[in-house]
């Protein structure tokens, strides 16, 4: 095992920078995961810890090396892609040692670390077969085992299961989490899905138009958000973001917003100026909901939607302004079950003070953190 560490690493093609200042160190055995929406740069990034891009600026040390200008093979590093690279023609016994074989392996090395990585990932019974006889699932366990017999110092996945179905996309997390813990190498993995971020990652590197956003461990980045876009784009159903004015009322400063008034908690405001333009963020499962004849605080909304999730109810609530002019803002509601609301009746949010978020509405950082 060894450390990874990126220090001012940056891609360009002519003026347009595709990663941009990128800095991480990685320590021994941790597993990182790089998220984003497409075109964010986290696949380049990966790309370019494998030498498989040039690193316009900035430099990759993998362990005491610096391998910024080292060809992928000297790298010592494994690559699982996402449209598995199989040999067709090839059993999955040779699969599996091929790598070995042009790294002129004995014989019985090549047997022993073969065997050792089909017990690891449960597919002994395949060794004879062919890709074609294979389904995705088994296809993606042969393209993991190419890399684990190679012992490297780090292995990289570029969104290794987007091409699974959505059940056995779940199998294969929970075995991809059980081999990192085994193992114990370095893992840097690549994915537009934010759940396999928050259930496989040590860390998760949230990216956006080529920079990191923010780092942290997956609750730490849940609960504290560093700006709108990791406040959106982290968490399932997303956090309600709602943009309004502070105003100073009776000592305190309050959010308003279209049919909306929240007296904020001291904490919450330090940094934010009464007049300012903000954007009030809360997660779904800190709104709670209560009949309007229990209650005559909170915010009036009247339900639009209902899903029913199984486990959880997500209600989609609109508030009701006091003038007719203003658009409605909507509110996303997470409970546990809930059969018998229905879209049409009438309830009063309330927002649980101890988990609202307050975001500048320029330059979208969160004025709750340092």
């Amino acid at each position: 095992m060894a450390k990874i560490s990126l220090a001012q690493v940056s891609k360009r093609y002519g003026e347009q920078a595709v990663v941009d200042q990128f800095n991480l160190d990685m320590a021994d055995g941790e597993f990182i995961v790089l998220v984003g929406p497409s075109g964010c740069g986290k696949s380049t990034t990966l790309r370019m810890i494998a030498g498989l891009e040039d690193v316009s600026e900035g430099s990759i040390r993998i362990g005491e090396r610096d391998v910024t200008q080292l060809q992928p093979a000297e790298r010592n590093i494994a690559m699982v892609f996402q449209n598995y690279a199989l040999y067709p023609h090839k059993s999955v016994y040779e699969n599996l040692a091929f790598g070995l074989r042009m790294r002129k392996n004995s014989a019985a090395e090549i047997e022993k670390k073969v065997r050792w990585a089909a017990q690891m990932l449960s597919i002994e019974n395949l060794l004879q077969r062919k890709p074609r006889q294979l389904s995705g699932g088994q296809m993606q366990r042969v393209s993991l085992g190419r890399a684990l017999v190679r012992s490297p110092e780090a292995f990289l996945l570029d969104e290794p299961l987007s091409n699974l179905d959505a059940k056995l996309r779940i199998r294969m997390r929970e075995e991809i989490a059980q081999l990192h813990k085994r193992v114990g190498t370095n893992m840097i993995y690549v994915t537009h899905d934010q759940v396999e971020a928050m259930t496989l990652g040590d860390r998760i590197v949230i990216m956006s138009q080529g920079r990191i956003q923010q780092v942290g461990r997956p609750l730490e980045v849940y609960d504290a958000p560093a700006n709108l876009f990791v406040a959106g784009f982290i968490g399932a159903p997303e956090m309600n973001l709602v943009t309004g004015i502070l105003q100073a009322s009776q000592g305190k400063v309050v959010f308003q917003a279209a049919g909306m008034s929240v007296s904020l908690p001291d904490q919450l405001v330090q940094r934010a100026t009464p007049g300012s333009q903000v954007v009030l963020g809360i997660r779904p499962e800190h709104v709670r909901m209560q009949g309007e004849s229990d209650t005559a605080a909170g915010i009036a909304a009247t339900i639009a939607l209902v899903e029913q999730m199984g486990p959880h109810t997500l209600t989609l609530l609109e508030t009701r302004p006091g003038n007719g002019s203003a658009a409605p803002e909507r509110i996303r509601v997470l409970t546990p079950r809930q059969d018998e609301i229905r879209a049409g009746e009438h309830y009063r949010l309330m927002f649980e003070q101890a988990h609202l978020h307050l975001f500048d509405a320029s330059s979208g950082v969160n004025l709750a953190l340092p």
